[in-house]
């Protein structure tokens, strides 16, 4: 273990959503971790995503996050498990279903788990902690909020669509027009979020899509409010670098939903505006920091795109360094 440089007792918060927050709430682990200090993470995961399917309750980034963390993740993919294999599903094929959401047999254990629990009467808060548990991870991962939160897909090609057949079924090729979620005003925020955000020192928007991934969390009934009144300075962390999209639709989105000419860092901190007070954004968009700047943010620029887990581990370092209260 290497020898301490952050401040004692900071907690730190991550919002994540898909493979891009994943990877950045595994930089933020696997630092502090380096430095006995796993525990004071939590990372709140979008269940916007959600579905159910063959009878069992599937959490994509919550367990894309699990996986990453404990190291199981497909590395091809992103998402999965590593080196699964799909007996069950062919069987299903074979019986007639349509396989076109892709799991593994190891990850329906997971949803098998999940699924018991809930009918057990576990909260999906509880739930997911001790799934997290039995993978080893020492931080703490929350769902947005334990009740059902269903994100709808508004499409110009093809009408409201939920979340994955959109996004996995039609792979994010309709025009999105505009975005609901389906039983939000049921939803609140837990206790244990609420725990976790109240004691933050640093709140971290990871380079998740703004509109499909941060949004659904930030639509939770008293979500935003709790963040914006946390003592935490939060900062948000592009997913577009140099006007393309690591992954999956932002920048499409952006142009869609957003009205961005183009998608870029500068649009992205358009979107934080008013809400996270520091922003990170690749060298490649060095030239964007004034005018980043000039919305109200402190900018940190540095490379952003994360091909290893040094560069993961690298990115949180240099984010803690800049943006944690000492």
């Amino acid at each position: 273990m290497k020898e301490q440089n952050l401040p004692e007792f900071k907690k730190i918060v991550a919002l994540a959503g898909g493979v891009g927050g994943a990877k950045l709430a595994l930089g933020l682990y696997l630092e502090l971790k380096s430095q006995g200090r796993a525990t004071d993470l939590t990372i709140i995961g979008n269940t916007g995503d959600d579905l159910e399917l063959f009878g069992v309750r599937i959490c994509p980034d919550l367990d894309t996050v699990m996986y990453t963390l404990s190291d199981l993740v497909n590395p091809a993919h992103g998402w999965g498990v590593a080196g699964d294999s799909f007996t069950t599903l062919e069987m299903l094929k074979r019986y007639g279903e349509d396989g076109w959401f892709l799991l593994g047999d190891g990850d329906f254990a997971t949803h098998l788990i999940r699924t018991q629990m809930l009918k057990e009467g576990y909260s999906l808060t509880a739930a997911t902690a001790r799934l997290a548990r039995g993978l080893g991870l020492e931080c703490s991962l929350l769902p947005m909020a334990n009740e059902d939160v269903r994100t709808k897909v508004q499409t110009l090609e093809a009408g409201k669509l939920p979340f994955q057949e959109y996004f996995v079924r039609r792979r994010a090729s309709d025009t999105v027009v505009g975005l609901g979620f389906e039983g939000v005003e049921k939803a609140k925020v837990s206790a244990e979020v609420q725990v976790a955000v109240e004691a933050a020192s640093l709140i971290v928007i990871c380079p998740s899509n703004p509109y499909l991934s941060v949004q659904p969390i930030l639509a939770v009934p008293g979500m935003s409010d709790l963040l914006k009144n946390s003592p935490a300075q939060i900062i948000a962390v592009s997913p577009i670098v140099g006007g393309v999209a690591l992954k999956g639709p932002a920048a499409s989105i952006m142009q869609s939903l957003g009205g961005e000419k183009e998608a870029s860092a500068l649009g992205v901190a358009k979107y934080y505006a008013g809400f996270a007070q520091g922003f990170v954004l690749d060298e490649l968009d060095a030239e964007q920091a004034t005018a980043i700047q000039n919305l109200g943010f402190k900018t940190l620029v540095t490379q952003t795109v994360m091909k290893t887990e040094a560069d993961k581990q690298r990115l949180a370092t240099h984010i803690l360094e800049e943006f944690l209260p000492r």
